[in-house]
């Protein structure tokens, strides 16, 4: 590896391929691919992207469910120099097409689905086909990646707006490297390490299932939504030794009888992100896997992933904890953070977490989303969470809350005007307020609307067009008008509360 490249995302990968090349480096269910094939596949299919551009790309997008194609495929776009934009095919077709626009991706790497998915976009945007006969050996392939400097864009992640039109969120490769330095120092994963993969590549955190497994020359395993109905079968076949998904799975696993003492030996780390972490999940999944070190993980994707860790200790997590959730640990070294109250004015143990450092996006793709997020305060710039945290005693942090209308489910990113805002489009509805409802399975969207009564089968229909999966509402309640709180407001807390009954 060449003294320029070190500071790249995919340097990680580069380098468990000069460690390792044998290894396997992806598998998903039967198909293996070593670390020199993977290099070789991405290498074959970057020359390919580069030749149906006119110039280097600022952007690619890759289009692909999760499998071999979509991790070869975030790999060949790294290696072009261009930002990777990973998108899943199942999302609403008008979104896919807003996300192209917004990160000015000039080329597509897709599978067969994400093929007639771009097709349906209208978008005259050229298409790489990701076949696995692609590779180094063919006329036009790379001999090496190309090379990028440290500020430049590595990924395109995109959040939701409260008016639908996606957020995109630029992260850079010097904000990559400063995560991973401190992920290096805190963790000791080695090329025997078997790195679950649950996220969508889509999801931010995804970018740590797959570059932390790649920068140790560890395997990434693809598990199927059907290894949920026996997680320690699949764990033990397998030899999963590193977990990560959102807390809503520990609920699935144990409905499915999968949190039996002991479960799953192979575990040596368990992360848990995306949404607020229950105490009583965390002692049922450590009973399951005894040898694992469990952390809860903190972070938008505008702090680049993850920005805090608290590692489990029972004693000591369930004495911090606040109303029985987890705390989220402490900043990364090399940030700062400042905590606002109510009245934007700085606190000292309790507020919205604001932060600035080498991990913090610079803004939004388009500036004037930054308005509210970014902000300048005493010559700093700022990143706005939206989250409220409270200061522990050990420095830590512990989750309050949100302080907007923005909510996690099941590890994405909501904001709930959106999905009002689609509802209303809906025929017969007058208005909408969404509200959440906890229940086994984590936070459910649940909308109550007036106008004229629905057949939530056709709400259900019409939403599915506009929102992510995620996004779409489980239950939907009818009302003639909305209660109203002393300010003649719409009175949430009341809606929530009906939320949670019985109809």
């Amino acid at each position: 590896m060449n003294g320029t490249s070190r500071h790249a995302l995919h340097a990680r990968f580069l380098s468990g391929v000069a460690g390792h090349p044998g290894r396997p480096a992806i598998r998903v269910g039967t198909d293996t691919v070593r670390y020199d094939e993977a290099y070789e596949l991405a290498l074959g299919w970057a020359g390919s992207l580069l030749a149906a551009t006119a110039e280097r790309p600022r952007a690619v997008a890759v289009l692909a469910g999760k499998g071999v194609c979509a991790y070869v495929g975030v790999l060949a776009a790294l290696f072009t120099g261009a930002a990777v934009v990973p998108m899943h095919p199942d999302l609403p077709v008008s979104r896919v097409r807003e996300m192209l626009r917004a990160s000015g991706a000039s080329v597509v790497l897709a599978d067969e689905r994400g093929a007639a998915v771009l097709a349906e976009t209208g978008l005259a945007l050229p298409v790489v086909p990701a076949e696995r006969g692609r590779a180094r050996g063919e006329r036009g392939a790379l001999d090496a990646p190309v090379e990028v400097l440290p500020s430049d864009t590595a990924y395109v992640l995109f959040t939701s707006g409260s008016t639908g039109r996606p957020k995109g969120v630029p992260l850079t490769h010097n904000n990559f490297r400063h995560y991973f330095a401190v992920t290096d120092e805190r963790y000791d994963f080695h090329a025997e390490d078997v790195f679950s993969q649950v996220l969508e590549l889509n999801f931010d955190c995804a970018v740590f299932e797959l570059f932390s497994a790649w920068g140790a020359g560890a395997t990434v395993c693809h598990v199927p939504a059907g290894a949920y109905l026996d997680l320690p079968a699949f764990m033990a076949e397998r030899q999963v030794s590193v977990w990560f998904s959102t807390p809503s799975a520990i609920g699935l696993v144990r409905r499915m009888g999968g949190l039996t003492e002991g479960a799953m030996p192979s575990l040596r780390w368990s992360f848990f992100a995306g949404e607020a972490l229950k105490c009583a999940d965390v002692v049922a999944w450590q009973a399951a896997a005894k040898a694992s070190e469990i952390e809860n993980l903190y972070g938008p994707a505008e702090l680049t992933l993850t920005i805090t860790g608290h590692r489990w200790q029972p004693d000591l997590s369930q004495r911090l904890a606040v109303s029985g959730i987890v705390p989220i640990g402490a900043v990364h070294p090399g940030h700062d953070t400042l905590l606002l109250g109510p009245d934007g004015e700085a606190a000292t143990t309790e507020g919205e977490l604001c932060v600035s450092g080498p991990q913090a996006a610079a803004g939004y793709l388009d500036p004037a989303d930054d308005e509210g997020r970014f902000v300048e305060r005493d010559s700093v710039r700022w990143y706005r969470t939206g989250d409220r945290v409270r200061l522990l005693a050990d420095g830590e942090l512990a989750y309050l809350g949100r302080g907007d209308s923005q909510v996690q489910i099941q590890g994405m990113r909501v904001e709930l005007p959106e999905v009002d805002h689609a509802v209303r489009a809906c025929p017969g509805v007058t208005d909408a307020v969404t509200v959440t409802r906890t229940t086994d399975a984590g936070l459910e969207l649940v909308v109550f609307y007036t106008g004229t009564a629905q057949p939530p089968r056709d709400l259900l229909k019409a939403l599915r067009g506009t929102l992510p999966e995620g996004s779409v509402p489980k239950d939907f309640r009818h009302l003639d008008e909305f209660p109203l709180n002393p300010n003649r407001k719409v009175d949430r807390l009341r809606l929530a509360a009906l939320a949670g009954r019985p109809r």
